[in-house]
């Protein structure tokens, strides 16, 4: 049943006006360490800015990272797009180059697996792996899945997701039907309980209260934290960035070993970085081409597909439609691709915005894994069309989170890239680095369950050539 967030806060005592960041920036300076965030899709870089992101994961790639002392950069893993077992096999592999790394360097780090605020994704068994990779399996587990810039809320355990004005239970969303990782408890304690399949219960999973977190601040975060026992499960209760920045202060000062669960607000929180403004036109096209520019649209929510209808329907952007059936069924998917690159290529030299779109309805297997390989084929194919394409376009925007991860990795790529920072709240760009495909291209990672139905339409609109 949908409510409104100022229902569900009339009775919860309103955030202190309290500088937090400036006591989080400080423990940092005291306690320097590294902040490692493996990333299950490109979509958790939307909160942050100046950081890198890796797409490789090696000790030696994680070893350079420690001896720049860089503070905080992304490891892209793309591990929602894989079968479990394959996932899991990741996790430990880059647990365990963590580690590694770390004892060669004497680097201090923490890490933190960022997932979907939908709650999508690979657990427990992903943090799981990570953490045996790590050597870590006691450490708690801190599920912190409040994404504020896009409208992601969790009160009284229970997350929610905004649409308009109104909140709805995240169990009642579409996101909760996921072919692949679908739910139905909102309820973080139950849906904990369903995750692990009553392995962990309900009364077992230990809550950070938007009360106490208001009235008792970091102090009762770093208290409950040290008070938990080995391998337990801690929810954060989040509504405004105050909550995110108490929990930050007193887990930085918690002897604990703790690996945090989370949605991206909380990453720039942590790395004691403030907000900041939107990017201009002018700094997200200073090293552009003349030329159209490309948005690929890959993902199927119901939201992406409103947003996608919107572009067609208020822009002159020329289209090119994938039929998902026919990408599955063609006898030679390479010519198929090519011919696709070419009417691409074509339309961007000509100054052409350009979409590329996987028709709509959802082609789905008997199973979880059978709908994940349909998902792979599909952007395999989108990859290759984007391998086989020569003009370099003024921007690219890829929307979805395998999308936009496959389209960096295996269409462009990418090994390094720069988050510059945020279009829209929730969305980031990238700078590629010179080993990509199309060097310095401004990249715009936009996920698929972010915005409103005119937002990529306010997007091109923005980057529209005059």
């Amino acid at each position: 049943m949908s409510t409104t967030l100022q229902l569900l806060l009339q009775n919860i005592p309103p955030p202190p006006q309290e500088d937090l960041l400036t006591q989080i920036q400080q423990k940092i300076k005291e306690s320097p360490q590294t902040i490692v965030v493996l990333d299950d899709d490109p979509t958790g870089t939307q909160t942050v800015y100046d950081v890198p992101v890796l797409t490789e994961w090696s000790t030696e790639v994680i070893n350079a990272e420690f001896q720049r002392d860089t503070p905080l950069f992304f490891i892209l893993t793309n591990s929602r797009s894989l079968p479990v077992q394959q996932a899991n096999q990741l996790a430990g592999t880059i647990g365990q180059n963590l580690n590694e790394a770390a004892q060669q360097t004497g680097h201090n780090y923490f890490v933190i697996s960022r997932s979907d605020s939908t709650l999508r994704g690979h657990y427990p068994n992903e943090v799981n792996a990570l953490l045996a990779g790590m050597q870590q399996e006691e450490a708690v587990r801190v599920l912190v899945p409040a994404f504020l810039e896009g409208g992601r809320y969790t009160i009284n355990d229970t997350h929610y997701v905004q649409e308009v004005d109104e909140l709805i239970p995240v169990g009642e969303t579409p996101f909760a039907q996921d072919k692949s990782f679908g739910f139905s408890a909102s309820n973080l304690k139950d849906w904990v309980v369903e995750k692990t399949d009553g392995q962990v219960r309900a009364e077992d999973v230990v809550s950070l209260s938007l009360p106490d977190l208001r009235t008792k601040g970091a102090t009762y975060v770093t208290e409950t934290l040290n008070a938990c026992s080995p391998n337990a499960t801690c929810i954060v209760n989040a509504a405004d960035r105050y909550d995110l920045e108490a929990f930050a202060l007193g887990l930085l000062n918690t002897n604990t070993p703790v690996i945090c669960r989370t949605a991206a607000s909380i990453v720039p929180v942590l790395a004691g970085l403030a907000p900041q403004p939107l990017l201009s036109r002018e700094q997200l096209l200073s090293n552009s081409l003349p030329g159209g520019g490309l948005i690929i649209v890959g993902s199927y929510v119901p939201k992406s597909t409103a947003q996608l209808e919107h572009l067609l329907d208020n822009t002159s952007v020329q289209s090119i439609k994938l039929n998902v059936n026919e990408i599955l069924e063609h006898a030679d998917p390479e010519n198929f691709a090519r011919q696709m690159a070419q009417q691409a290529d074509h339309l961007l030299a000509n100054s052409q915005d350009t979409v590329i779109y996987t028709s709509r309805d959802l082609v789905s297997g008997q199973d979880k894994e059978e709908s994940l390989k349909i998902g792979q084929r599909v952007s395999a194919f989108l990859t290759d069309v984007i391998r086989q394409m020569n003009v370099v376009p003024r921007y690219l925007l890829a929307k979805g989170g395998i999308t936009s991860s496959d389209t960096a990795t295996k269409g462009l790529g990418v090994k390094k890239a720069t988050v510059l920072g945020q279009i829209l709240p929730g969305v980031p760009v990238w700078k590629l680095g010179s080993e990509s495909k199309f060097p310095e291209l401004t990249y715009i990672v936009f996920p698929g369950n972010v915005g409103e139905e005119d937002s990529i339409t306010k997007v091109v609109h923005q980057l529209k050539t005059y």
